[in-house]
């Protein structure tokens, strides 16, 4: 038997590929604990897991500035919320890793803490990536962005990691484990140590639903933007129902977590959906590229309207376009027309999307994903002793 500890942000999309992980882990008879956010990962891990609570920072990343996009956006991000949730979550880290003595940390990408905190105390760290838009090199065309993040990550070690290291936090010797496929991510070359598992998948707690309701003579289109794009999302959700009411041959499930809509006849408007049950009745999805959702729509072989806000948005929906998957719209300035168009355009089996995604669908089940994962972490666990 080995111990991990898993070392998460409190951000569901980050969360949810790794619960994966650890349910296969523990299904195995491995020892499971996290690291993070108490609230919301026992939301979404259930009662029975065994939670490090962590401390959070000030900022408030669900209402990031809504007008913020592009290189500002990535700024903040790390800023004003990743280093500051790192710097918050540090001490309580380490005191779960002095507790558990995991034999292999295992921190997503962006609780840089849970890197940093490890290469300290000399206990390994594999990474998760939780999206394929960390394995291209988003900042390639943006040096001066590039050479900031560096300083602000060896600030950071400084603080709490351990300063004689030079490797990129996020990319530890132990190695990274992707939540995507070759197929998806391209043609383009790969750090050392990544390993693609394709996405990890596992049943979640159940979500309220009026599955009664859903007309089996429409075809269903989910329209999601995600969980942290409330206040950026109302006049897109506006236009994706004006573009649903314009076609009587679809029935819009709409997450609205803001409840920026209120009623709106014909469709189905909700705070909360269950997505990934939800995507298996689903002709199509309209999104605004977040890796989680955009995978668990390919693994169901759905087609996808993307509408890319910023951070690796831009980077995700790309893939998907040059893959044939999907179809790209400008989240800002998009039309109910354009909008409608695009959707056509994807539920039209002769437009060959259904057939790419279902293809990607196919590469994601052939990668393994959580078993595959856990075949890794264990072999990684068991080749990586710990110095300290």
């Amino acid at each position: 038997m080995s111990r991990f500890l898993f070392v998460v942000p409190p951000l569901v999309g980050h969360v949810n590929p790794l619960a994966a992980v650890a349910a296969e882990l523990t299904a195995r008879g491995h020892d499971v604990a996290w690291a993070g956010h108490a609230e919301l990962l026992r939301r979404l891990l259930g009662p029975g897991a065994r939670v490090h609570d962590c401390a959070l920072p000030p900022t408030d990343l669900l209402h990031r500035p809504p007008e913020l996009t592009g290189p500002a956006a990535f700024r903040f991000l790390w800023r004003d919320f990743f280093v500051p949730l790192a710097d918050a979550m540090a001490p309580d880290v380490a005191a779960a890793v002095e507790r558990e003595r995991p034999d292999l940390v295992v921190a997503d990408q962006h609780a840089v803490a849970g890197s940093l905190v490890a290469e300290r105390l000399g206990v390994p760290c594999a990474t998760s990536a939780s999206t394929s838009a960390e394995l291209v090199d988003p900042l390639a065309g943006l040096p001066k962005v590039a050479a900031w993040l560096t300083d602000l990550l060896t600030d950071l070690r400084r603080r709490i990691g351990d300063p004689a290291a030079a490797h990129d936090p996020r990319h530890p010797p132990a190695g990274v484990v992707a939540f995507t496929t070759r197929d998806l991510v391209g043609d383009v070359p790969l750090p050392d140590g990544v390993r693609l598992v394709g996405p990890a998948v596992t049943s979640r707690p159940p979500v309220g639903f009026p599955w009664d309701r859903l007309d089996p003579d429409r075809r269903a289109v989910l329209v999601s933007l995600g969980t942290a794009n409330v206040d950026a999302g109302a006049r897109f959700l506006r236009e994706a129902v004006a573009a649903l009411a314009a076609r009587p041959h679809v029935q819009g499930v709409v997450a609205d977590p803001g409840g920026v809509l209120g009623d709106v006849p014909g469709a189905l408007v909700l705070p909360h959906v269950p997505q990934w049950d939800l995507l298996a009745r689903c002709a199509a999805v309209v999104c605004h590229s977040g890796h989680n959702t955009v995978c668990e729509s390919l693994w169901h072989g759905v087609p996808l309207v993307l509408a890319p806000i910023r951070d690796d948005q831009p980077v995700v929906a790309a893939q998907v376009v040059a893959a044939g998957a999907g179809v790209r719209v400008r989240f800002g300035r998009v039309t109910a027309d354009a909008l409608g168009a695009a959707l056509d355009a994807v539920l039209d089996p002769a437009s060959g999307h259904l057939d790419a995604a279902r293809a990607l669908g196919r590469s994601f089940r052939a990668a393994g994903g959580a078993p595959a994962a856990a075949d890794h972490l264990v072999a990684v666990a068991a080749r990586t002793p710990a110095t300290a």
